[in-house]
């Protein structure tokens, strides 16, 4: 950069930063996008100027405390939420005191603001019987029926979080007997996961249905106009299941189903089964700096002798959760 200056800046952190130079995936920029665009209009409206006149001077340690300020008791933010900002902050000033050196004083004291404790929600998930009723409702096999089919089969099979299952690309696919799939996690970092011949067969009979020719880079769920499901556009699926569930006169589960409630299931299902916890925490991508030296990376063959022990909900006999009381257990299940 020739000229530095708090736009310059801005462009660099977005456009080289944090993709090339920390390597975070679309979805975690997007998110400190929105956090440090709330921030600057806080900023430039306490200021009474508008975003393009900001500099450099009008980033301080007080105006980062106003800002949280702010979300907590004016627009009545959740501290969860006030701590995602936060951490938004520290990842841009930390970028800040390595670029422009006159921030170094003000980004070691914000680096000093700690995240704020908060009670954790408490964490939901489906017991057996109720994922098979669900899928029971899920309707005939029509173009849409059989997408959304392998959908929620691949959500429950992998556990995935619903951002590696938007961007999942057809080249992530190994549907042939041992089936897999590479999911691309937390950190950009790789793992695979074994399939149920049936989450295969559902995600094989999908791709058959594609009138497109398909490459490795095609993406493997697409919406109503061809592109591919975003987030949202999985949760609304998710949700529109779960409402034919109820209409369908079953009893409805006293859980909100959502994409990572399908996750929390996962996880609560393989402990039922007897699977051991490290090897939950290496399917699931999950990464705990305290914990990452107390356990090695999980094979795929440790994943598939794992798979064994959790039935498919299409075959298997379904049985009532056993953890839901079990304070501990779910407190472990929540950090997942």
């Amino acid at each position: 950069m020739t000229q530095l200056n708090l736009p310059t800046a801005v462009h660099h952190y977005f456009l080289e930063y944090l993709p090339r130079h920390k390597g975070l995936q679309s979805s975690t920029i997007r998110s400190y996008r929105d956090s440090l665009r709330l921030f600057l209009i806080f900023v430039a409206d306490a200021n009474r100027i508008g975003v393009s006149g900001l500099g450099f001077e009008h980033l301080d340690y007080s105006a980062v405390q106003a800002f949280l300020n702010n979300m907590e008791v004016k627009r009545g933010n959740a501290i969860s939420t006030r701590n995602q900002r936060l951490t938004a902050l520290h990842v841009f000033f930390e970028y800040l005191c390595r670029t422009a050196p006159e921030m170094l004083p003000v980004s070691a004291k914000v680096a000093a603001i700690p995240m704020k404790r908060h009670q954790r929600p408490e964490m939901k998930f489906l017991a057996r019987d109720e994922v098979e009723a669900l899928f029971a409702c899920i309707p005939a096999q029509d173009r849409l029926s059989l997408r959304d089919r392998a959908l929620l089969m691949l959500l429950y099979n992998t556990g995935a979080r619903v951002s590696e299952v938007a961007q999942l690309k057809v080249g992530q696919l190994d549907l042939a007997s041992p089936a897999r799939v590479r999911l691309l996690g937390k950190g950009s970092k790789w793992r695979t996961c074994p399939l149920w011949s049936q989450t295969a067969k559902a995600l094989q009979d999908m791709l058959d249905e594609r009138a497109t020719v398909l490459s490795p880079d095609t993406i493997v769920f697409v919406g109503g106009t061809g592109g591919g499901m975003t987030r949202f556009g999985i949760y609304k699926r998710i949700r529109h299941h779960a409402k034919l569930w109820e209409a369908a006169g079953v009893q409805a589960s006293r859980t909100h189903i959502t994409p990572h409630v399908f996750r929390h299931t996962t996880a609560v299902h393989l402990l039922e089964s007897g699977v051991e916890v490290n090897v939950i925490r290496g399917w699931l991508g999950h990464v705990n700096l305290e914990t990452t030296n107390r356990y090695a990376e999980i094979t795929i063959r440790m994943k598939a002798e794992a798979l064994k022990l959790l039935e498919p909900v299409a075959g298997g006999k379904a049985r009532k959760s056993a953890w839901r009381d079990d304070a501990a257990m779910l407190a472990w299940l929540s950090s997942l």
